[in-house]
């Protein structure tokens, strides 16, 4: 009898044993499991954030409407007329104005189309009603009688015209490209390292100056390698324009000693 309960003992202990190690290896084995499910979570998540990271749109290839307003230059520009323009209240704009669009206005001169940080594309001076309204009329409307009654209609060799025509054309497009050319605007520069630099302080833009750059009253601006304002062009001359202005005089020269030259050989040819 008491070797068979010390031998139903043993066994009772040893299936508990069993049954500690069985729910022993099941424990370890759900832990690492677990482990192993934390771990991948944990690499989930990191992918996914660094997918997220990648799916951020990079701020030059973002619309303009999301990237912060751009600080637009500033030109140096008559301290007198910003002051007025203060007074007024006025936000530097004509709506309405030239081309039907908005333009912005820094003293007399009229930007109609710019970059985004200010820099002008499409520049209107402070006489561009002369320039529109008698410069342009002169040109195209004198040409275009010279063309019709004494090229076409007099008799005169054809091979004229491909001669006339394009000159016509070349003239406009130069007083085009000198009109609407920016004439070398200046940015306001306040840094007094520019004075030691050679540069020289302008009161009325309250600005440093480059050597060469000069203030023109009409336009209220500084333009560098300023020359003169011509009315006929509508606009300052200076280092921006001052090739096409060179280019605009040869060709109107050209078109004018043409025209002339045309004119008189048909009233010669009728007076014999």
């Amino acid at each position: 009898m008491e070797n068979s309960a010390v031998h139903d003992v043993e066994e009772q202990y040893m299936l508990n044993s069993n049954g500690n190690t069985a729910h022993d290896e099941t424990m370890e084995r759900s832990s690492l499991e677990f482990d192993g499910n934390d771990v991948n979570s944990q690499i989930f998540d990191t992918e996914s954030k660094e997918e997220n990271i990648s799916n951020i749109p990079d701020s030059s290839s973002m619309p303009t409407s999301r990237l912060k307003k751009i600080q637009k230059k500033q030109y140096a520009v008559s301290v007198r007329w910003e002051r007025e323009m203060e007074e007024q209240a006025d936000e530097k704009y004509c709506k309405g104005g030239i081309c039907g669009g908005c333009c912005r206005q820094v003293g007399n001169m009229r930007f109609i189309c710019e970059k985004l940080d200010g820099t002008p594309r499409l520049v209107a001076g402070p006489c561009w009603p002369f320039c529109l309204f008698i410069t342009f009329p002169l040109i195209a409307g004198l040409s275009t009688l010279v063309a019709y009654f004494i090229i076409f209609k007099s008799g005169t060799p054809a091979w004229l015209s491909y001669i006339y025509i394009p000159l016509v054309g070349l003239t406009l497009a130069a007083l085009g490209c000198v009109s609407c050319r920016n004439p070398g605007l200046l940015e306001r520069v306040i840094d007094e390292e520019a004075g030691d630099g050679g540069w020289f302080w302008n009161e009325q833009v309250g600005s440093y100056r480059p050597p060469g750059a000069l203030y023109c009253r009409e336009c209220k601006v500084l333009i560098q390698d300023y020359d003169h304002l011509c009315p006929w062009t509508g606009t300052g001359i200076g280092s921006g324009n001052m090739f096409w202005f060179k280019t605009f005089v040869i060709f109107v020269n050209l078109l004018c000693y043409s025209s002339l030259a045309l004119v008189a050989f048909v009233l010669l040819k009728g007076f014999k």
